[in-house]
């Protein structure tokens, strides 16, 4: 049997792409040309690592928290589910409980459908009893089309706490648009950034 294609769920990175407010823009250029080394082209970026498609860890939000070199990459690898929950200003345990969770260890949220790479003037966020229910369930990686869990005006994080001491990690800002809800196989791997609170991601995935 073919194997289904591999489909790319994470946001390109531009030097137009949105960003979040007041965070250090990506920029890309190539700071040496084939004409001047007279062998290769040489880039070089700059960017915050919550830039785009990315993996928040622990220490992004708490200072005692896992950076994310220390974090076991079987995490981000593996079967995932992808559920529609547009329609919603806010998702918690009523939201997610219309939905066969048995046995899944990592749940993607088709939330925004985003259409470019633009910050979203408003995105739905996540309610502070997702994080014990997702620990029930046995869940221990969410991802969200959002640029966070919390709205972007948020000190306190919540929701970002909530997840954190119920053992979920955070993976934000997917392109799910396109992507109908069900059973993938889910890679999405951080660079082992060291000291790192955080990491862009190249997100895919491919239907199970």
């Amino acid at each position: 049997m073919k194997e289904k294609p591999w489909i790319d769920v994470s946001i390109p990175l531009t030097n137009d792409m949105g960003v979040w407010p007041g965070d250090k823009p990506f920029n890309f250029r190539l700071s040496y040309t084939k004409e001047q080394t007279k062998s290769v082209n040489i880039g070089e970026m700059s960017t915050s690592v919550h830039t785009g498609t990315h993996m928040d860890a622990p220490f992004h939000y708490d200072n005692d928290g896992k950076k994310i070199h220390e974090l076991d990459v079987s995490l981000f690898i593996g079967p995932a589910k992808v559920v529609d929950v547009r329609g919603h200003e806010v998702i918690g345990r009523k939201e997610l409980e219309a939905f066969n969770l048995d046995g899944v260890s990592r749940l993607l949220l088709r939330s925004l459908d985003r259409a470019d790479s633009s910050f979203p003037e408003r995105y739905p966020i996540l309610k502070e009893d997702i994080g014990p229910f997702l620990k029930e369930k046995g869940i221990h990686l969410i991802g969200t089309e959002c640029p966070s869990v919390d709205p972007v005006d948020s000190k306190h994080l919540p929701a970002h706490h909530a997840l954190y001491q119920n053992g979920v990690y955070i993976l934000e800002n997917l392109v799910l648009k396109d992507v109908k809800p069900g059973l993938y196989e889910l890679i999405a791997l951080p660079l082992s950034i060291h000291g790192g609170d955080g990491s862009p991601v190249r997100a895919v995935i491919r239907e199970l």
